[in-house]
């Protein structure tokens, strides 16, 4: 059964530099993986054939991009995003792309995502976090949304370290190693990007732009369990013309990149059905065994395996 995964990382030496991750300063977990990250040819393909998985969508980990100035952001966000393109081209049967995007020029930032699918064939675009402290349901972010809108891709909302108020107010005075851990992936990443998700809706967005399609990684980010509360409570203050909840169910779709265990998919599978999830690992952070052993283990039946590992994903980003 082809399997195709979406939440697939890569980093470039131009990329580590601009960001100043480069040498020997570069994060424990970043300077481990570097070599796996860096890798879009032979290693790659490797890990991939060990697990079965026939096609990665990837994209760039920009962990310290926010820090960059607009026009170094749009400069080097190019030049990830060509040799993304160019390993795409090398092996085009096993690599897709998500367009690297600087967000601190939105206009900028539009054009090149409009470069990046009507010219590179990317299938949409990762984008990390909030940019400067912003979530992006402000108006200024509005031409990224439309851009994706008009080219018919998906944006990927993926997690990134939070702010610094926010990581001094909720994770400091822990041992820095624990702080900072449970700022990411121990919690604080899931938390805020849950967080930005139902932002996007509760703003307005999804009924500006009924077409957009949202990705979000790590079986929802929490929201599955949450969505009814959340919704109902939300709904005494919003004015839209569908619940939260209903616009979720609509609008986004969920992959399962990282989450390797069965409550979290049965959560996901009872809240938002099967026709909106997707199968991913978070590679090279969660190895392509682990993601494979997860999906030997799954018990579903045949047509709910082959939306889950390649037919949802085929259809949302013409594969």
């Amino acid at each position: 059964m082809r399997t195709i995964t979406l939440e697939e990382h890569f980093v470039t030496a131009d990329l580590l530099r601009a960001i100043g991750s480069f040498g020997e300063d570069a994060p424990p977990a970043l300077k481990q993986m570097r070599g796996k990250l860096m890798d879009l040819g032979a290693g790659r393909i490797a890990a991939m054939d060990e697990a079965a998985i026939d096609l990665q969508v990837l994209s760039a980990v920009s962990m310290g991009f926010d820090d960059i100035d607009a026009a170094t952001a749009t400069s080097v966000a190019r030049d990830v995003n060509d040799e993304l393109a160019a390993a795409v081209r090398a092996h085009p049967d096993r690599f897709a792309g998500f367009a690297m995007l600087a967000l601190k020029d939105p206009a900028s930032a539009a054009g090149e995502l409009q470069r990046c699918v009507d010219t590179l064939g990317f299938k949409g675009a990762l984008v990390d976090g909030t940019t400067d402290g912003k979530f992006l349901d402000q108006p200024e972010f509005l031409p990224v949304f439309e851009a994706a809108v008009s080219l018919g891709v998906p944006i990927y909302l993926h997690p990134a370290p939070p702010p610094k108020t926010v990581q001094t107010t909720y994770f400091s005075g822990l041992p820095p190693e624990v702080g900072h851990i449970l700022s990411i992936a121990g919690w604080g990443w899931h938390a805020e990007t849950g967080l930005h998700t139902l932002r996007l809706i509760a703003s307005g967005l999804f009924e500006k732009l009924p077409e957009l399609k949202l990705i979000i990684g790590h079986m929802g980010e929490g929201i599955p369990f949450a969505l009814e509360r959340s919704s109902a409570a939300l709904g005494r203050v919003v004015k839209l013309p569908e619940s939260v909840a209903d616009t979720f169910r609509r609008s986004v779709h969920v992959t399962t990149s990282g989450y390797f265990t069965m409550p979290p998919l049965q959560c996901a599978l009872d809240v938002i059905g099967i026709d909106r999830l997707m199968f991913s690992i978070d590679y090279p952070f969660s190895p392509t065994t682990q993601g494979r052993a997860y999906l030997d283990a799954m018990q579903l039946g045949d047509d709910d395996m082959k939306k889950l590992t390649h037919g949802n994903a085929e259809k949302l980003l013409k594969l």
